[in-house]
């Protein structure tokens, strides 16, 4: 416990003096920051050195060899401003030292009425907007202590008819210590190609040579828009379970994030198990982070067997500033 307390306090001073440069707005596609998963949520979004679900696709993919069992998930959060946000993970054990997964990430904005300064009702069209990506992971055990992991990406973002896409790469680190179980955790995630918007409806008509006449007035003319960068995190980790019986489990997580449109932040979690049957979770996330809405997090989680298959139903609860709270679905099927 002295350890983890030390390596926490030096994390906590490390960010203290990064110097606070947000850079907000500056990238694309930050559905992709958003946390995933109630369990993880719950615990204030430190969840990068547990990774033992099948979430880690998202946290840290190099969790996902240390599985025991085959998980599905699905889970669902009513987002900001009406948006809707899914995620859906499997994970399939090969063997002891080697895991696939496939994920999909979908914010989703709804629909709306087309309405024009002729048509001020609606024209009855609508137009629709989500952002997506679809994700596929290789995890492998390289020694019994330390294992790696990556998901190879494709990112979408759409509004209406024009579509920016984009492949990305996360690789994500995990290794238990041998002093009481402490685990250190790794991610770098979004490291790819850049955003460009395009579709049919950046094409207008356009006079090339309006000095003279007699020429076509509507050649299509395609409107360039600008390139942006995905939005890079660097993430490290600790966790740890100072309690482990039969009968409960306590686990100890800290998050140190490292963005490329944000100031630096810590995230603190904690998850109480009793008989792997009932799960309470606390946290707190974007400790030190400028202009944070995100705060106080809590969550619940009933696990139970049901055959051959285990069901877990998680909830979480979070703090979010103007936007009052966010609450968060999920359930599980691991096999």
């Amino acid at each position: 416990m002295k350890l983890i307390l030390q390596v926490l306090s030096a994390v906590i001073i490390l960010i203290s003096f990064v110097p606070a440069q947000s850079k907000v707005g500056t990238t694309a596609a930050n559905f992709l920051t958003i946390p995933e998963g109630p369990r993880a949520s719950g615990m204030g979004g430190a969840f990068v050195a547990v990774a033992n679900d099948v979430t880690a696709a998202y946290w840290n993919p190099g969790g996902l060899s240390r599985l025991n069992y085959n998980e599905f998930n699905v889970s669902h959060a009513g987002w900001l401003v009406g948006t809707s946000l899914n995620w859906l993970g499997f994970v399939y054990k090969i063997d002891g030292d080697n895991a696939v997964a496939v994920s999909v990430n979908q914010l989703y904005y709804g629909t709306e009425d087309i309405t024009t300064a002729l048509q001020p009702m609606g024209t009855g069209e609508q137009w629709d907007a989500q952002d997506i990506s679809i994700g596929l992971t290789y995890a492998r055990n390289l020694t019994d202590r330390f294992s790696i992991g990556g998901t190879f990406k494709y990112i979408q973002q759409r509004i209406w008819m024009e579509t920016a896409n984009s492949f990305a790469l996360d690789l994500g680190l995990l290794f238990t210590t041998q002093y009481n179980g402490l685990r250190i955790g790794m991610n770098i995630a979004n490291f790819g190609t850049e955003l460009k918007l395009a579709g049919e409806d950046l094409l207008i008509p356009a006079d090339v040579d309006p000095s003279h006449t007699g020429n076509n007035k509507t050649i299509a003319a395609d409107l360039q828009t600008g390139s942006w960068p995905l939005p890079l995190m660097f993430t490290v980790g600790l966790g740890m379970d100072p309690i482990s019986s039969s009968d409960w489990k306590l686990t100890l997580a800290a998050d140190a994030v490292y963005p490329n449109n944000q100031t630096a932040y810590l995230n603190l979690g904690t998850e109480l198990m009793w008989n792997n049957i009932l799960s309470l979770r606390c946290g707190y996330n974007s400790l030190f982070k400028e202009d944070a809405e995100q705060s106080l997090t809590g969550g619940i989680g009933v696990q139970y067997d049901i055959g051959p298959f285990t069901a877990r139903f998680d909830y979480s609860y979070m703090k979010f500033g103007i936007f009052s709270q966010i609450s968060r679905y999920s359930l599980s099927i691991m096999f």
